[in-house]
């Protein structure tokens, strides 16, 4: 079956399947071939593969000794996975009961099934689970190199968005290296979570202030930054960003506003936190027939006439429910 796969000399072909196992991204229902020096390493995401590796499209041939819940129910099943958790969202207790069964007697690597049990609410932007399997709710998730710790029930956090948020890391990398100050940028990622924004781009040379309304959400980004070395360069804190932002009045070189349904109400923040030169990441949620407009004018009332404002990417990361998009906005303020 022709699959997406990363192709590497047979020689570095150790080394890249353990960059790629890190990621969570080889597709384990596909075998690894080596044909003519050639290694084919099969990946579930191409889109997540490192920008340095080779993708094509290759005749892997299907495990067959892998065992796939597919394979043990008479219906396509549906599921995510974030570290050794598997998600799914089943209304119906009884398919919900049989995907579970057929996930934990599958080969994947698996030891806990979650079902959703409620949207996302309340201000920490939670949810409920069912536990099908396993006792917990704790992971750990592997991405980009990075390693984070949560609890599902406790904190917000979605794998989906790990392309956008190494598409956003990588620009700060880029920007870092001609940093006219020693320590790269000054980021302030202002809705933080656990710190998948925060966390990488403190490893790429940025000095990051993490701010989260949700106190829970900032123990673990406080682990997750010990976990992965760059607990001296992310200052965590536990507040309304609002109260926040005055004390880092024009500080910021880079906002993060990753709160799509509401971040128009932090504006007038952001508006605070600016240098004189600033990069805003404005995420979003709109209808799909003006899915940028009502985010770029929310933006200059908030920055003009102070600022000069330029929009530099509209990019649509995802589709969010029925004709509404999450969409995001790269936007370049100068005083």
């Amino acid at each position: 079956m022709t699959v997406q796969c990363v192709r590497v000399e047979r020689e570095a072909g150790e080394r890249t399947r353990q960059q790629l196992a890190e990621r969570d991204l080889i597709a384990e229902e596909y075998d690894i071939v080596v044909e003519d020096g050639w290694l084919y390493v099969p990946v579930s995401d191409p889109e997540a593969v490192p920008a340095d590796m080779t993708i094509v499209e290759y005749d892997a041939p299907v495990r067959e000794t892998a065992t796939m819940p597919a394979d043990l129910l008479n219906f396509d099943p549906s599921y995510e996975r974030i570290g050794k958790v598997a998600i799914i969202d089943e209304d119906d207790p009884n398919r919900a009961r049989d995907l579970a069964d057929a996930i934990v007697d599958s080969d994947l690597p698996v030891d806990t099934v979650l079902n959703r049990a409620s949207k996302i609410k309340g201000q920490t932007r939670v949810r409920d689970w069912e536990i099908l399997a396993g006792d917990s709710t704790e992971v750990t998730h592997r991405e980009y190199g990075c390693e984070f710790h949560l609890d599902l029930a406790a904190v917000y956090f979605s794998p989906r968005l790990a392309t956008e948020r190494h598409r956003v890391v990588e620009q700060v990398e880029a920007a870092s290296v001609d940093a006219d100050y020693a320590g790269g940028e000054q980021v302030v990622d202002m809705f933080a979570g656990v710190g998948p924004f925060a966390i990488p781009m403190a490893k790429v040379g940025a000095t990051v202030l993490a701010v989260d309304v949700n106190e829970r959400a900032i123990e673990y980004l406080c682990e997750n930054a010990t976990r992965n070395d760059v607990e001296d360069r992310i200052t965590p804190v536990a507040a309304d960003v609002r109260e926040v932002a005055p004390e880092y009045a024009g500080w910021a070189d880079r906002l993060v506003m990753n709160l799509p349904h509401s971040a128009d109400e932090f504006l007038d923040a952001a508006a605070t936190f600016a240098s004189a030169e600033c990069i805003l990441h404005y995420y979003d949620i709109q209808h799909e027939d003006d899915p940028f407009g009502p985010g770029e004018a929310a933006i200059r009332e908030a920055f003009e006439p102070d600022y000069q404002v330029t929009v530099e990417t509209r990019h649509v990361v995802r589709s969010y429910a029925p004709h509404e998009l999450n969409v995001v906005l790269d936007v370049r303020v100068e005083r």
